[in-house]
């Protein structure tokens, strides 16, 4: 009998649409943490923060909605942040709580 190590999450978009959330896969992880890895030196411009982590939750929609992937703008339109937050915890494990002093200090580095 297989085990799961994880949970999914079902998030709800603007539009009512509902995703489960899972880990992403490996090949998809990879792009994921190089964008991610970007966030850090744009931190202290809210703007460019902002689209880096769009930037990131589109790499993540190619495993959960590739269509909303494909379409940045319409991608936006069923973002809020802490659906933003949810999407990128779920698939790649790393919190975004801006409450918790190691995410603070890992942006601004």
């Amino acid at each position: 009998m297989a085990t799961s190590v994880y949970q999914p999450v079902d998030v709800e978009l603007f539009s009512g649409k509902v995703l489960t959330l899972r880990p992403l896969k490996l090949s998809l992880l990879r792009k994921f943490m190089k964008e991610f890895d970007g966030l850090g030196k744009v931190a202290d411009d809210n703007d460019k923060s902002l689209t880096k982590m769009v930037d990131c939750v589109a790499i993540a929609m190619q495993q959960y909605d590739p269509a909303l992937a494909e379409n940045k703008e319409a991608l936006e339109d069923e973002l809020d942040l802490p659906t933003i937050y949810k999407i990128i915890e779920v698939a790649s494990g790393i919190k975004m709580d801006d409450s918790d002093p190691n995410l603070v200090a890992g942006l601004s580095g």
